[in-house]
C-alpha cells in the first residue's frame, strides 16, 4: 500500500492499544510516587554536594553521554514536524493550512509538558520523570500508524507532553550532580549538543528513511529510540535530595563513590544572599520575558525568514544560500559561549546573548535599501542566529543554577515552557493566514528583548564556579 493507513478502520485492536495508553500513563505515574518519607527537611538535600576539587569520572561521563542521548531523542521528534507536514496533507488530502494544526497541537503540548514534568520533578523526584515522561514518548510513536487525521492530532498532543518534559529535567539533575567547578560549562555544553544533534538527527532521518517508509517511519522512530533509553536508564542517578527524603541511605553511600557527593557543611550566608533575594521576582520575570522574546525569535522571525527574503526580490536558491553563510557564521556559537559561561561570567554571557539577538533585531530594523547588500544581510541574520543560537544555551543552565532545590524543577520547567510560547502563537497565526514581515516583527520583539537585557543586569547573580550550597545560603 506504500505505507499509506489513510482510510483504513480503527479496528478492536487499536481502540484497545490507545486506550491502554491513556490508562497505562496516569498509572505509570502513580507507580513513582514515593513509597514513604522519612519527615526530614528538602533544605538538608542541599547539602549534599561534591566538593570543589571533584574531578570528572567515568560515572559522570556515562550519565553525560545518556543524558545527551536522550535530549537528542528528545528534541529530535517535534523536530521532525516540519519533515512530515508534506506527506502527512498528501496522504489524508488536506490542505497546508489545516496540517498546520499538527504543530500547534504538538507545541502547545510542549508547552504544557515543561510546566507538567518540572512540577512532578520536584515532587517525585528527577530520574522518575526522565522516565516516566520516556514512557510517554515510547508510547505515543503510535501516532506514527493513526489512520484518520484527527487521531493523529490527539497522539501528537501527548507526543508533545512527553517531549517537554527531558530538557527542564536534565538541566536540573545536571545541576545537582556535577562538582561546582565543572557544573557551568556542562551544563551548557550538554544543553546544546542535545539541541543540535536532536535537529541533526531528525533532518538525517527524514533523509534516509522517508523517501522509502514514507512520513509515518518519522513518528514511528520514537519507539526503538525511547526504548534504548528506558535501557539506558538504569546509568541515570536519583538527586541526593530526593534519596534522603526516602531514606535510601545505601544509594546515597553509593553516590559518594560514584560521583563524589557527600554531606557538606552549610555555609554561611554569601554577602549578596540579601540581595539575591530581595530581587528574585525581578529575576523570574527577566527569564521568562526573556524565554518569551527568544520563542517568537527562534519560532517566528527565524521561521519566516526564507518567504520574506524572497518577498525582498532574492531569490528561493540565494535566499537559502544567505541563511546558510548566517549558520556557518553562527556554528562555533556553542564553544565559545560554553568558554563565557565557565571561565568569564554566567550572569554576563547571558546579557551577552540577548544583546546579540537585540543587535540583531535592530539591524532588521534597517531601511531595505540598505539590507539588499548582501553581505549586510547576512551580518543582521548571523546575529539573529548567533544571539538566539547563544542565548537558548545558557538560558536553562543559568535559571537551573539560581533556584532553590525545591522549587528548582518547577522555575526550570516554567522558563522551558515560557520558550515555547512562541512557537504555540506562530502557529495560531499562521492559521489565521497572519504572516508579519523581517522589519515590523523585530519590532515588536526589540522591547522585550531590551526590557530582559535590563532585568538580567539588576536582578542577575553571578554563579560562576559557586556551589548550590552557597547560592541557596540565606534565601
Amino acid at each position: 500500500m506504500g505505507n499509506h493507513l489513510a482510510g483504513m478502520p480503527m479496528d478492536a485492536g487499536m481502540w484497545a492499544g490507545m486506550a491502554m495508553i491513556l490508562a497505562g500513563v496516569p498509572l505509570a505515574i502513580l507507580g513513582a510516587l514515593p513509597r514513604h518519607r522519612t519527615g526530614i527537611s528538602s533544605h538538608a538535600g542541599t547539602l549534599y554536594e561534591a566538593p570543589d576539587t571533584t574531578p570528572l569520572t567515568r560515572h559522570h561521563a556515562l550519565v553525560l553521554l545518556v543524558l545527551t542521548v536522550g535530549l537528542i531523542i528528545d528534541v529530535m521528534k517535534p523536530a521532525t514536524l516540519g519533515f512530515v507536514i508534506p506527506g502527512l496533507a498528501q496522504e489524508y488530502g488536506i490542505a497546508r493550512s489545516s496540517a498546520a494544526w499538527l504543530p500547534f497541537v504538538a507545541l502547545t503540548g510542549t508547552t504544557i509538558g515543561s510546566f507538567l514534568w518540572g512540577w512532578l520533578a520536584d515532587m517525585y523526584g528527577r530520574r522518575s520523570t526522565i522516565l516516566l515522561s520516556t514512557i510517554l514518548f515510547v508510547a505515543t510513536s503510535v501516532c506514527g500508524a493513526m489512520p484518520a487525521f484527527e487521531y493523529n492530532l490527539l497522539m501528537c498532543f501527548l507526543m508533545g507532553v512527553s517531549a517537554g518534559g527531558m530538557l527542564p529535567v536534565v538541566y536540573t539533575l545536571l545541576a545537582e550532580i556535577m562538582p561546582p567547578r565543572h557544573r557551568s560549562w556542562v551544563l551548557v555544553l550538554v544543553g546544546g549538543l542535545g539541541l543540535v544533534g536532536g535537529y541533526l538527527v531528525a533532518s538525517g532521518a527524514a533523509h534516509l528513511f522517508e523517501p522509502i517508509y514514507g512520513w509515518r517511519a518519522l513518528w514511528l522512530q520514537g519507539f526503538p529510540t525511547g526504548i534504548a533509553l528506558l535501557l539506558l536508564a538504569r546509568l541515570i542517578p536519583e538527586s541526593p535530595r530526593f534519596l534522603l527524603e526516602q531514606g535510601r541511605e545505601r544509594e546515597l553511600e553509593a553516590m559518594a563513590h560514584k560521583f563524589g557527593i557527600v554531606r557538606r557543611q552549610e555555609p554561611p550566608a554569601p554577602a549578596d544572599a540579601a540581595v539575591a533575594t530581595q530581587r528574585h521576582g525581578q529575576l523570574t520575570a527577566a527569564l521568562v520575558i526573556t524565554a518569551l522574546a527568544w520563542s517568537f525569535v527562534n519560532f517566528g522571525l527565524l521561521l519566516w525568514l526564507p518567504t520574506d527574503l524572497q518577498d525582498r526580490g532574492f531569490s528561493a536558491a540565494l535566499a537559502s544560500g544567505i541563511i546558510a553563510k548566517s549558520a556557518l557564521l553562527a556554528l562555533p556559537t556553542l564553544a565559545v559561549v560554553a568558554l563565557l559561561y565557565s571561565r568569564w561570567s554566567s550572569k554576563w554571557t547571558l546579557a551577552l546573548t540577548i544583546a546579540l539577538t537585540l543587535a540583531g533585531l535592530v539591524g532588521a530594523l534597517l531601511p531595505a535599501a540598505l539590507l539588499q547588500w548582501e553581505p549586510l544581510l547576512v551580518l543582521v541574520i548571523a546575529l539573529l542566529v548567533i544571539g538566539t543560537n547563544g542565548l537558548i544555551a545558557v538560558l536553562l543552565p543559568y535559571t537551573a543554577e539560581n533556584y532553590p532545590l525545591g522549587g528548582r524543577g518547577r522555575a526550570t520547567g516554567l522558563v522551558a515552557g515560557a520558550s515555547k510560547v512562541g512557537g504555540v502563537a506562530v502557529q495560531a497565526f499562521a492559521l489565521a493566514g497572519l504572516l508579519p514581515t523581517l522589519g515590523s516583527a523585530a519590532l515588536v520583539l526589540a522591547g522585550p528583548m531590551a526590557l530582559s537585557i535590563g532585568l538580567v543586569a539588576y536582578a542577575g547573580r553571578e554563579t560562576r564556579g559557586r556551589s548550590l550550597r552557597e547560592l541557596e545560603a540565606g534565601t
